[in-house]
Formats: C-alpha cells, sequence, structure tokens
C-alpha cells in the first residue's frame, strides 16, 4: 500500500535529506535536520505523489490519506503533550507547501491553524498572554480567508490599517488584546459579507482546507509563471508540510528570522540575515516592519540604532551560529535557514541550499573548494552556467555623475536604467513594444512574477534584503534596490516623490543594486570584467572539459569580444552579414540586378576586397585558430528593397529604374523562402559568388599568415546541402579558385570544406555527404525547422501554447529537441564517423549557448560548440559540467 504520509520530531523522522523527489526539500530537510537532532517543531509532510494524485483524479484524495493524516496528528500530539482541536491541550499547526526545487514566494502557506472563538481563549490562558492570542487569531483569519477562501488580502489591510488609524496606532504591536478582538469581529464579519458564508470553525475543515490549497497552489498563475522561467516539470508536484506551531509572537524574548550562512549577494563568508522581535514569519519578507539585523557587525554596516540579535537575545544567537555551521558544513553548501526563537527558545523550521548571484555563487565555490568542503568539480558543477549573464551586466561608470533622489538596501547587484512603470502588467506591455522599464512597486509579491522579469530592474520602497523583490530578483539576476523608505509611491495618480520632486511613468531612472541608490535620469554604464573568481571557475573547468568552444562572429568586435570571453576560434561566420552595408549593399545589389555572368563577376569583383579585408582582420584577430566561414546562405531577394519608398530611393543611387529594380525584386520573390533558392543552390546557379569568397578566404590566409607568422587554416563551410553532387560541384570550384591563388602566391595553404547539416536528408545521408566534407557543422535552427517543418519566425504564436498545455516541455530553438532533432544529430555524427573517422563536429545554432543542448553534444561526442561571444563563458561552463557528468 502506498505510503502517503512521513513523520518527523524529536529527532527521528521517517525520511531523509535524499528524499527530496517524494518530500519535497522542505519536507526532506526537516527530516535530516531532526535526524541530525537539531531543535525542530515535530510534523508531517505529505508526499509529491498524493498532489500528483490529486491531480490526477479530479482534484480528490487518495482514499487512505484522510486516515494517515490522522495518524500523523496524533503522532505529533503524542510528542508535544498536545491534540489537535482539543481546547484544554491545544494543538496549532502550520500548512506549508515544498517542491523538490526551491520556489520561494510562489506557494501558500497557513500559519496559526486549528484556532477558533474557543480555543484562541485557551491559547490564551496557556500562554498567559491574551494579546498574543487574539494578535495570532487575526492573522490566522486574514491568512487562511486569503489562501483558503479566496478572499483578497488588501480587505484584511484596510480595515487593520483603518481600525489603526482610529486608535491613534503606528504599529501592530501597539494594539491591545481588546482591540485585536475588535479586529476579528471586523474581519469575521467583512468574511461572511463578501463570501456567503461565515469563517469555519472546525479545526480538520480548516485543516483539510488549508492541505487542498497546498495543493492547488502548485498550478496558481505566479507558480506556473516561475516554473516556465527557471524549467521546473509540473509533474513534479509539491509536498505539504504540517508542523506544530512555535510563536516568535509571544512577546518580547520571542522572535523569528531568515538568514542565509554566507552572504547571498557576494559570498562573503560571514552570517548574514534579518529577525524581528514579536513577530511571525511572514512579517519579516512581507516589509510590513523593518527588519534588524542578526549580527553586531551587519548592524553595524547598516548604520542601524535597532539592536542586533546577537546583543538581544545572545544565548539563542549562539545557538543559531553553532547550528548554522553545522548544517553548511553537513551540507557542504551555503544554507537559507527560517528561525523561530519562543520565549527565548531557537527553534529552527527550514534549511535549503539558499539563492545567490552568480557573483556570490563563484565566491562561494571557490572558498569552498579552498576549504576542502567540496572538489573543483564540485566547484564547477555548482555554478548555475545561465547565471553567469548576470556578470555580462553593465555597472554605473564610477566617473558618472550621480543625481541620487533616494537611497534604499542594495538587495541584488547590477545596475539599470529604464522607464519608471508602477505595474507588472505595465512592465510587461512595454517589454514586448522593445522598452526598458523599471519596475517600482511598494513591496511586491508573487503575483509581479511577469513584471519583474519583463522589467530591467525592480525598485521597492517597503522591505529588506530577504524580502520577496530582493529574493526573486537575485534569483533572476535582475538589479533590485529595496526599501528605499524615502521614495513616496502613488499608484493613483502614478508618481514616484521625494525630496520635493515628482516622477511620472514613463520617467526615466537609474538603479545601482551595489549601492542602493536610486539616480536621475539615464546614467553611464560600463561593461564588467571578468576576474577572480570567475577566472577561476573558468580556469578549472577548461581543465575538464572535453569539447571546444567557439563563437559566432563576423565583425571584428564581436571577434575581440569572444576572445576576451574564452573563444578558441570562430565557428560560424555568416559572411552575408558583411554585405548589409554602404558600398558593399550598392555591388551586392548590381549584383543581383546583373543579367550576365560577366556582369555579376564585375560587380563581384568590387565585393572581393571587401570581403578578403573582413577575413584577414577576422584571422589575425583569431591568431591561429580555427575559422570556419559560411558561404552566403540567405535568398537574394533580402538584399533588395522592401517597400515602394525603398525601391524609388535605392533605384535613384544606383542610377536604374524602379520599374527594373521592382521586376527583379517580383522575380526573386518565393513563396517559402527558407526552402527556396538559397545556400548551396545559390552556389551551383551562380558559381562565381562562391569563387569570389573562395578567393577573398585564401588571399586573406595568405596575407594574415604573412602579417602574425602564424599559418591560417580556414574551414569553408557550404550551407544547406541535401546532395553529395551539390557540395561536389561547390568545392570542385573552391579547390579550384585555392590552386589559383596557391599558384599566384606561391605558398601551400591547408583548409578545409566541409558542409551545414541542416536537412534531413543530409543527417539520414551524413555517410555519403562525409566522402566529400571535411568536417560538418550542424546547424540546429534550420535543422529544428526543416524536422518540425516550423518556421522559427512563426512559431511563436503557437508553441507556448503547445508549452503550457503539456504538448511540448521547451521550446525547440531554445532548447534542442533531444528526442527528435538531436537523433539526427546523432545519426549524421555516427554515419560521418563510419566514412571519416577523424571529421570534425560541430554545433553552431542558438542550441550551441543552450546548457542542456551542450550536454546532448557532450554525449554525442561532438568536437566543438559555437555560440554568441557573451554566451561563450557560459558554454565553457556547460561543457565542463556535461564533460563531469558524464564520467560519473
Amino acid at each position: 500500500m502506498t505510503k502517503w504520509v512521513y513523520t518527523f520530531g524529536d529527532g527521528a523522522a521517517e525520511g531523509r535529506a535524499g528524499d527530496r523527489t517524494l518530500l519535497g526539500g522542505k519536507g526532506a530537510n526537516l527530516a535530516e535536520m531532526c535526524s541530525l537532532g537539531l531543535p525542530v517543531p515535530p510534523g508531517f509532510t505529505i508526499t509529491t505523489e498524493a498532489c500528483n494524485w490529486y491531480y490526477a483524479n479530479g482534484r480528490s484524495y487518495p482514499s487512505t490519506l484522510k486516515a494517515g493524516v490522522q495518524s500523523a496528528l496524533d503522532h505529533v500530539g503524542a510528542l508535544t503533550g498536545r491534540s489537535f482541536g482539543d481546547p484544554s491541550r491545544l494543538l496549532l499547526v502550520s500548512v506549508r507547501s515544498g517542491s523538490r526545487a526551491s520556489m520561494p514566494g510562489m506557494m501558500d502557506t497557513v500559519l496559526n491553524l486549528g484556532l477558533n472563538d474557543v480555543t484562541v481563549e485557551a491559547l490564551a490562558r496557556d500562554a498567559g498572554d491574551a494579546r498574543f492570542a487574539y494578535d495570532s487569531y487575526r492573522r490566522f483569519i486574514h491568512m487562511y480567508s486569503d489562501v483558503v477562501m479566496g478572499l483578497d488580502h488588501e480587505v484584511f489591510e484596510e480595515i487593520l490599517e483603518e481600525e489603526k488609524a482610529r486608535l491613534g496606532h503606528e504599529l501592530d504591536t501597539e494594539l491591545s488584546a481588546g482591540e485585536w478582538q475588535d479586529v476579528i469581529a471586523l474581519y469575521k464579519a467583512k468574511v461572511e459579507e463578501e463570501l456567503g458564508e461565515p469563517f469555519p470553525q472546525d479545526p480538520q475543515e480548516q485543516l483539510w482546507g488549508a492541505i487542498g490549497a497546498v495543493f492547488s497552489s502548485w498550478m496558481n498563475h505566479r507558480a506556473i509563471t516561475y516554473r516556465r522561467l527557471h524549467d521546473i516539470p509540473e509533474s513534479w508536484g509539491t509536498a505539504v508540510n504540517v508542523q506544530a506551531m512555535v510563536f516568535g509572537n509571544m512577546g518580547e524574548t520571542s522572535a523569528t528570522g531568515v538568514a542565509f550562512t554566507r552572504n547571498p549577494s557576494t559570498g562573503e563568508k560571514m552570517l548574514y540575515g534579518e529577525f524581528l522581535v514579536n513577530a511571525q514569519g511572514e512579517d519579516v519578507v512581507a516589509g510590513i516592519r523593518t527588519p534588524q539585523n542578526i549580527t553586531e557587525a551587519a548592524r553595524i554596516a547598516a548604520g542601524s540604532d535597532k539592536p542586533s540579535l546577537q546583543k538581544l537575545m545572545p544565548e539563542a544567537f549562539q545557538s543559531f551560529v553553532e547550528i548554522s555551521q553545522r548544517l553548511e558544513t553537513h551540507y557542504r553548501d551555503m544554507q537559507d535557514l527560517e528561525f523561530t526563537i519562543e520565549r527565548g527558545k531557537l527553534w529552527m523550521l527550514q534549511t535549503r541550499s539558499g539563492k545567490r548571484t552568480a557573483k556570490a555563487a563563484l565566491r562561494i565555490a571557490v572558498e569552498m573548494a579552498a576549504e576542502k568542503l567540496i572538489t573543483r568539480e564540485e566547484a564547477v558543477a555548482r555554478i548555475d552556467p545561465a547565471s553567469l549573464d548576470q556578470l555580462l551586466h553593465p555597472t554605473i561608470d564610477p566617473k558618472a555623475e550621480r543625481n541620487v533622489i533616494g537611497i534604499g538596501l542594495p538587495a541584488s547587484p547590477g545596475a539599470a536604467t529604464g522607464e519608471i512603470v508602477f505595474s507588472s502588467d505595465e512592465a510587461e506591455e512595454l517589454k514586448a513594444q522593445g522598452r526598458k522599464v523599471i519596475l517600482v512597486r511598494v513591496e511586491t509579491s508573487p503575483e509581479d512574477i511577469h513584471g519583474m522579469h519583463a522589467a530591467e530592474g525592480i525598485l521597492t520602497t517597503r522591505g529588506g534584503m530577504t524580502s520577496h523583490a530582493a529574493v526573486v530578483a537575485r534569483g533572476m539576476g535582475k538589479p533590485c534596490v529595496s526599501g528605499a523608505g524615502s521614495l513616496r509611491v502613488d499608484y493613483r495618480n502614478g508618481t514616484l516623490s521625494t525630496l520635493g520632486t515628482t516622477f511620472r511613468k514613463g520617467d526615466v531612472i537609474t538603479i545601482d543594486g551595489a549601492n542602493g541608490q536610486v539616480l536621475k535620469g539615464a546614467v553611464p554604464m560600463l561593461q564588467p570584467e571578468l576576474s577572480g573568481d570567475f577566472a577561476a571557475i573558468m580556469e578549472w573547468a577548461d581543465a575538464i572539459r572535453r569539447m571546444r568552444v567557439r563563437t559566432n562572429a563576423e565583425t571584428p568586435s564581436d571577434a575581440r569580444m569572444a576572445r576576451s570571453f574564452g573563444a578558441e576560434g570562430i565557428g560560424l561566420c555568416r559572411t552575408e552579414h558583411m554585405f548589409f552595408e554602404g558600398d558593399r549593399i550598392v555591388a551586392m545589389r548590381e549584383m543581383i540586378l546583373a543579367d550576365t555572368e560577366k556582369e555579376r563577376r564585375v560587380a563581384l569583383a568590387k565585393l572581393l576586397p571587401m570581403q578578403r579585408s573582413d577575413f584577414v582582420e577576422l584571422f589575425e584577430i583569431m591568431a591561429g585558430l580555427p575559422v570556419t566561414i559560411r558561404l552566403l546562405d540567405p535568398p537574394l531577394h533580402e538584399f533588395l528593397p522592401k517597400t515602394e519608398e525603398e525601391v524609388a530611393e535605392v533605384a535613384a543611387a544606383m542610377n536604374v529604374s524602379a520599374e527594373r529594380l521592382r521586376q527583379r525584386t517580383e522575380a526573386l520573390h518565393e513563396f517559402n523562402p527558407m526552402l527556396g533558392h538559397r545556400g548551396c543552390r545559390l552556389a551551383v546557379s551562380y558559381p562565381e559568388i562562391a569563387e569570389m569568397q573562395a578567393r577573398a578566404i585564401f588571399e586573406a590566409a595568405v596575407e594574415a599568415a604573412k602579417k602574425t607568422g602564424a599559418p591560417v587554416v580556414p574551414e569553408i563551410m557550404v550551407p544547406l546541402v541535401g546532395l553529395k553532387a551539390e557540395l561536389d560541384y561547390v568545392k570542385n570550384h573552391i579547390e579550384t579558385v585555392g590552386k589559383e591563388v596557391m599558384d599566384e602566391a606561391g605558398v601551400k595553404i591547408e583548409f578545409l570544406v566541409g558542409t551545414m547539416i541542416e536537412l534531413p536528408r543530409a543527417a539520414i545521408r551524413a555517410h555519403v555527404i562525409a566522402e566529400a566534407a571535411e568536417f560538418f557543422s550542424f546547424g540546429t535552427n534550420d535543422l529544428t525547422q526543416t524536422t518540425f517543418g516550423i518556421s522559427r519566425d512563426d512559431a511563436a504564436s503557437f508553441l507556448e501554447t503547445y508549452r503550457r498545455k503539456g504538448i511540448i516541455e521547451q521550446d525547440p530553438f531554445v532548447s534542442l529537441d533531444v528526442d527528435g532533432v538531436g537523433e539526427l544529430v546523432r545519426l549524421a555524427a555516427e554515419k560521418g564517423r563510419v566514412t571519416r573517422p577523424a571529421i570534425k563536429l560541430g554545433i553552431c545554432g542558438e542550441h550551441g549557448g543552450d546548457p542542456a543542448s551542450i550536454r546532448f553534444c557532450e554525449e554525442v561526442g561532438l568536437d566543438y560548440v559555437s555560440c554568441s561571444p557573451f554566451r561563450v563563458p557560459i558554454a565553457r561552463l556547460a561543457a565542463a559540467q556535461a564533460a563531469v557528468r558524464k564520467q560519473a
């Protein structure tokens, strides 16, 4: 019989840390902490399998689940000496979600469950504190009504704010027990008024309502969005964790907090976190009160006049420090911890590997390797390759003038400039229009995740370093300034006010996530320099990986940038990109308009020196590293004007009639140009184009070799080959030109001729094509299009619908379709090696910078991947991780 419920408490647990697939991350780690003998409130976990059952069976529960939950409740009661729902021995519980992947703030939590009009009086008697009891009850009504019953939390916040104003109170902690009773009455009346039913008083009804709400939250909008952004499968499900309540709001000797064993922004080895006295956990992250620093050093650095936990509760602080160090050593990673202190006693509520910035991840990995806590291979494996993008964002130029309009907390590093928007929907709309925005909120909530994703950066006026905005922004790699209390946001009028100045929606500001400053207008930025911990990780990665990493580049600036990022050659130089500027486009159009081969050759002769100089510069920058140059690929009509205005302008500039230009454009029109007269088909129809390009390549190789003293071995790539005969024909022309240039220069040039595998037929017939091709480069952009029969330019209109409906897990143009397109890559690689065992194999589509696709390339045994310059570090790291994984 399936076991749906696992208990933990009093130093024993039915699960362990390795059970995160079944118990979720939170449940597995609660069990592990319990087994380590740490102070953990007893409880139980309902498995992720129960969640999947719930959705597979019309949102119903397994028949044996109710008995399993009751048995577990009895077990918790026996450990605590209490009984759920029994006023004489009152047991209250919390109900929390817990997926196997950390999803902070995305799903729902209910605290103080089991309170009602009767048990609240029992809680007051037990605690000897009526104010605490009624404060806990109002929190429960607020949270339960929002999470389980669907009544917007702002309804309760409005009631509370009105009551505080009426009573002359500024803080929640100033309300007395009697005043909280009045608030509770207003809350309950509002529930009945809005929902047509009273607030539930039966603890069992409350419990099962909360369990259902947690399971349901797995499919709420914000969780779905988070999973999509972080590639978390829907099939994982969430566990439900039910724990005996411990109270941080039981007076001045109680507190609650969140901490990291190392700084999640910088990686510095120091305890980093915040806490609130006389509060519950939600208060810390909600930003309603400004938290206090845990350590005295952090308090001094922040310039805070509020006492640290270290000073306020030294015994609990010392216990927490010891447990923090023990957990980091046990898990061999930086930990994100939640704790509550109830009347001086420390309780641990959660530990998990902490989310961190890329900068912090690098430092933590390097320092833990130096501390012998992890190996270098593990250090390399710890870094999310995609997170390196965070290091490539600009920072503010130190020389720039700073017109500071406000200062908050440096919640997530990096700097960003954009137009002010006050809602997430606005952020998404303007992003779709190609505009850059800064999302400005009083505080963010999980509902803002789509706007945070769309924005360049996030600015909040409330909240601390562990607020929702801070944690989510760090995970996304977005700059964030939180808790900028001197700023005032007015949503109704769409204004941001500070120091007597008012900014409106659309005004431009800059935020600096490194120091918390908010600046007026756009500010000059600097590109980052990659060194230190980054250099160490890259050095270790380079020593581990087998595959080489090249870049896709055709301009000198891209080539230099890629080299600075560690590119080991050029895997794709798209020669057509060189024809769109100035005199080049004119000569190109002359060639296209030519009626005879002789006229075409005259036009091509004008292009020859331009192409040659381009190639010379690329060869010099690459200094002996391999350079793969793709012959002209797109259809010729792409070089001609499109609109009537453009036709008239170009005709006048070229001194030809507009009618002639229009007729040529119409003659070249194709219904499906992606499958039309392009690639090697152009070289077969007009071999003089390939000959000009080949001559430019060979002459450039001779010139660059003379300048650098290093031999150049160009790799000439013929695109869109489907037949060996096509490659034979074009290769013959290339070799003929090569012999001519060698004879003219009196030198020997080594070179390779190969092809892009971007048609299913080429993959299937790779063993035959390899008789002529000395290398294959998999053009996975077009191979995906031709395999699926999908136009990449048109696919966006339905692929996201496919992904949402579970038909595909990933956009195949973002991450390689391993089962289909990948199978063709594997087949072509195997067949090619049968004919030519030493054939060079690489990938040059956009997938060359995607970590999951790179893993597949390692499995298949490709020699290199090629990607855009800024993705080179990502590819280097991903290639190393793929090698480690393959050896494991």
